[in-house]
Formats: structure tokens, C-alpha cells, sequence
């Protein structure tokens, strides 16, 4: 699934080729996403101005004077931009096509992703409002997270996962950013010191940054006339390493499952 990282990436990649310009027309394929794409986007985007491209979390904004498009990856979507004379592929569902002819190209073979469109400030949509703070801004740190967790008796990583209370750390980054800071997935959150919660806060930014920064490698990507993403080989310490060696202390990287997700990790490194 692509996680911040990789949408941040997106951004930056898709950002150069159409903000600025002028949606000329929308042509969606299938609507049948996660949730069905309205047909407002079809009949009040055509003709706006694409003012901005903002990232909150896992969500791309397209913002016009009119409204903004949401855009979400899902488990299996991408990005990238094309042409009109490049054909459609089975699972390309919308085209926001631009009038110096550039194609923004929505694939999504799982059609877990979206295309939505609403005309209120997009901070107020029901996906974004409840959001907490995003893990690469001043609001994020180890005392807000230590604050939080009083009350909490979910798992550490579960609870770093929580978009309520910091958006955009996904499974991979979860897992990587609590190797990096010694603390063991299952602990309970609400046992955790300051001093550690310090720690965290600050891995989960290095990691999430290394990140976007290893990605800025692969932007000419988006505009692949394979239709590939341009995601990058992310360089991960534990996650989906499971029976192979620590790159710390050599002792075997372990999995287990914690809310129904795929946890890495090792138990000599993190307790």
C-alpha cells in the first residue's frame, strides 16, 4: 500500500506538469471505487484552474476557487501523467485531462482508492476533519504523543497507526520507526515514559523523511510511458525481514500479527 512517503512522493512527481493549469475535462472509465466518483467532479472541475497540490496524510488535495478533488492510492493505486494518445490500460478509471494537453492518469486495480469532489474547504471533509497532526509538523513531538497515550491500553503500534492521533504513519513506517527507536510493537502505550515517547516521535520523522528524500530519485518516473509508479525501493531494517539477521545485533528479525497486520521485528534491539 502506498504509505506518506509515497504519496509525498507522488505529489512532488505530479506537481511540475499540471499545477497552474487548466482542467479542460474529466473522463472517468469507472466510477465504482471505494466510494462511487461523483459526478460533480465530471461537470465542476472542467474549467478550473488547478491553484495548489497539498498532501494531509495519505490524501492528495487538488484545490480550485471551486472546490477540491480528494484523491486517495488505496491499497494498489498510482499516479502518473500521460497523454491522450497514450491508450487506457484495464484498470485506468479517470482521466482529469489539462488544457497543455496533459493527462493526470488514475490506476487502481483493487479499486480500493478514490476520486472525490467537494466544494467545502477540504480540511472540513468528513475524511480529513478528525485527522490529527501531521508527523513532519511543529505540532508533532514526543510530548504530545506521551500526553495522548495516558489513557491508552491499545498496542504501541496501533496506536501510532491511529490517523486520529498522527496522520499518514502506515504499517512499513510504523514498524521501521519503532525498530529505530527500541521499542517493542506490542507494549502497551499507555506505559510508555517521556523520555521514550521523545524518542519515538523524533524516528518516526527521520524515518518518514529518509524516505521522501530516497524517493526524490525516482520523480522522472511519473511520467513513465510504461505506466509504472515511481515509487522507490525503500531501504527497511525489519519490515518484511522476517527470519533473516538484525542489521544491528545479527539476531533474527521476527513477525506476528497485531491488529490484523504484519508486525516486524526484533526482540533483542526493541523491548
Amino acid at each position: 500500500m502506498p504509505e506518506l512517503p509515497e504519496v509525498e512522493t507522488t505529489l512532488r512527481g505530479i506537481a511540475p506538469h499540471i499545477q497552474g493549469q487548466s482542467v479542460s475535462r474529466v473522463l472517468v472509465r469507472n466510477k465504482n471505487l471505494r466510494w462511487p466518483v461523483p459526478a460533480a467532479l465530471s461537470s465542476q472541475l472542467p474549467g478550473q484552474t488547478l491553484l495548489e497540490i497539498r498532501r494531509r496524510g495519505k490524501y492528495l488535495l487538488l484545490l480550485t476557487e471551486k472546490g477540491t478533488a480528494i484523491l486517495h492510492l488505496g491499497m494498489s493505486g498510482s499516479l502518473r501523467i500521460t497523454s491522450l494518445q497514450t491508450p487506457a490500460e484495464k484498470h485506468d478509471h479517470v482521466d482529469i485531462i489539462f488544457a497543455n494537453d496533459k493527462v493526470l492518469r488514475f490506476r487502481d486495480p483493487r479499486r480500493f482508492g478514490c476520486v472525490l469532489w467537494t466544494t467545502q474547504p477540504a480540511e472540513q471533509h468528513k475524511l480529513i476533519a478528525a485527522m490529527g497532526p501531521e508527523p513532519l509538523s511543529d505540532e508533532f513531538n514526543g510530548d504530545y504523543l506521551y500526553d495522548l497515550s495516558r489513557s491508552r491500553k491499545c498496542n504501541i503500534k496501533s496506536y501510532i497507526m491511529d490517523s486520529k492521533v498522527v496522520t499518514g504513519v502506515g504499517n512499513i513506517y510504523a514498524s521501521e520507526a519503532l525498530f529505530s527507536a527500541g521499542i517493542l510493537p506490542a507494549r502497551q502505550a499507555g506505559r510508555i515514559s517521556k523520555p521514550r515517547y521523545q524518542v519515538l516521535a523524533e524516528s518516526i520523522r527521520q524515518v518518514l523523511t529518509a524516505a521522501i528524500k530516497q524517493g526524490g530519485t525516482t520523480l522522472k518516473d511519473f511520467t513513465r510511458e510504461d505506466g509504472q509508479p515511481g515509487y522507490f525501493k525503500q531501504s527497511l531494517k525489519v519490515y518484511d525481514r522476517a527470519g533473516l539477521d538484525c542489521t544491528v545485533c545479527q539476531q533474527t528479525i521476527k513477525q506476528k500479527v497485531l491488529n490484523q497486520r504484519s508486525t516486524y521485528y526484533c526482540s533483542h534491539c526493541q523491548r
